[in-house]
């Protein structure tokens, strides 16, 4: 049996560690994504990554037989989910998991200090992490327009769910950091599990199932990067506080996209959650992100 590399994320750090670590990220991070274009809300490397897939496109050989279902209902299930085909449940899932990302950065975006007004590291990994999660989302939009979605827009989450993520930034550190880690722990236990429905979904169709892996490891390596970098700024309490919380707060999000409980088995998500540690991802996703020092064996 392999040595494990790699620690739980839970792992205690001290105050030192941390800091060390903030300035080991921040030199993975400008070397990750090339220059910052503040007024697009971009990154030189992202985008040109982007570009790339959108000048190659990939199309399923055999279309989906009715893209209306789709559209019926990717921004709210008006169908029965037990209805829908699995392809469609898991397209509607990725449209409303990126959503809620969207939504979350907007509101963050107008908090967060500007490049030119960050005056510490933290504000300046903040900055980039938002304009990360920016690309995320283009490459959402492109994954569903790869399976021949082109129509989809992204639209606002209601009223009282935008004022709760617009308000979130503004909490302070000590509120707000468990919590953030625990959404960004979430998104990387969703994207592993939506890892292997593609590839058991789309067996019959090799190129796009290559595409949209290749589309969604560009997010996984950024998201497991931020699973570090948002541990970081926890301390040992935070740590405790953290592990309790992902229960509940994947309980919480997962009820809100039904389709989850159809394609995924959420109690397993849970556990996954809960006992992360980094050694269950392949190697080339290890080898293109960032891990804590302190996670490492």
């Amino acid at each position: 049996m392999e040595k494990p590399k790699f620690r739980s994320i839970f792992t205690s750090a001290s105050k030192q560690e941390r800091t060390e670590n903030f300035e080991n990220y921040w030199l993975f991070t400008q070397q990750h994504n090339g220059e910052m274009l503040e007024d697009d809300k971009d990154l030189v490397k992202k985008r040109a990554r982007l570009k790339f897939f959108q000048d190659n496109p990939v199309q399923l050989r055999v279309p989906l037989p009715n893209p209306d279902i789709f559209y019926s209902n990717y921004v709210d299930m008006k169908d029965d989910p037990k209805t829908l085909d699995r392809m469609t449940l898991m397209l509607t899932s990725i449209y409303k998991f990126a959503r809620h990302e969207w939504v979350g950065i907007k509101g963050a975006w107008n908090v967060i200090p500007s490049m030119a007004d960050s005056n510490t590291i933290e504000d300046k990994i903040s900055r980039v992490h938002l304009a990360e999660e920016f690309c995320h989302v283009r490459l959402f939009d492109e994954m569903l327009r790869t399976c021949g979605l082109d129509k989809v827009e992204w639209v606002p989450l209601s009223p009282i769910k935008e004022k709760i993520y617009e308000q979130f930034p503004k909490f302070p550190g000590f509120l707000m950091n468990t919590p953030a880690f625990v959404t960004e722990l979430m998104g990387v236990t969703y994207y592993c599990h939506l890892n292997r429905m593609i590839n058991e979904l789309l067996a019959d169709e090799p190129e796009v199932q290559k595409r949209l892996i290749e589309l969604l490891d560009e997010i996984i390596i950024d998201e497991v990067a931020h699973v570090g970098q948002r541990r970081n700024f926890i301390g040992p309490i935070g740590m405790r506080i953290s592990k309790w919380l992902v229960n509940p707060f994947y309980t919480m999000f997962f009820n809100d996209i039904p389709e989850v409980a159809r394609l995924f088995d959420v109690k397993q998500m849970i556990k996954d959650g809960e006992s992360f540690d980094f050694n269950y991802l392949p190697e080339h996703i290890i080898e293109k992100s960032w891990i804590p020092s302190y996670c490492k064996m």
